[in-house]
């Protein structure tokens, strides 16, 4: 769905904590030849955007690896919106993020929670 995003102005980049090899391994056995994929994201940066990590439960997983997480970007590099997850489940699908992105760019549609708290 890239050219989709594309086409409203939006540009998709993923971004893992995990290492180089299992960062290709996912594009490969997902079929993200397309998709700008970043590695090796640290822990501690993760955890700066709120992300929240957990210790592996799995042979075949890093020792500590940060959970999903969704930012949109404005093009001043300031912050949109997020969602912040604590399990893998649970991620809106590409047409539900499509659909909401492109409704927020017909409409004008302002960021919300940008009140300071008193």
């Amino acid at each position: 769905m890239l050219g989709d995003f594309e086409a409203i102005g939006v540009q998709v980049v993923a971004v893992t904590s995990n290492s180089k090899e299992l960062a290709e391994q996912s594009v490969t056995e997902w079929g993200l030849s397309k998709l700008p994929v970043g590695y090796g994201l640290p822990i501690a940066e993760a955890e700066k955007w709120g992300l929240f990590v957990s210790a592996a439960i799995k042979d075949n997983e890093p020792p500590q690896f940060s959970e999903p997480g969704l930012f949109v970007i404005r093009p001043d590099q300031t912050l949109y919106a997020s969602v912040v997850q604590t399990m893998p489940f649970s991620r809106p699908t590409g047409e539900q993020l499509h659909g909401s992105l492109k409704y927020i760019a017909e409409k004008g549609y302002p960021a919300r929670g940008e009140v300071a708290p008193s």
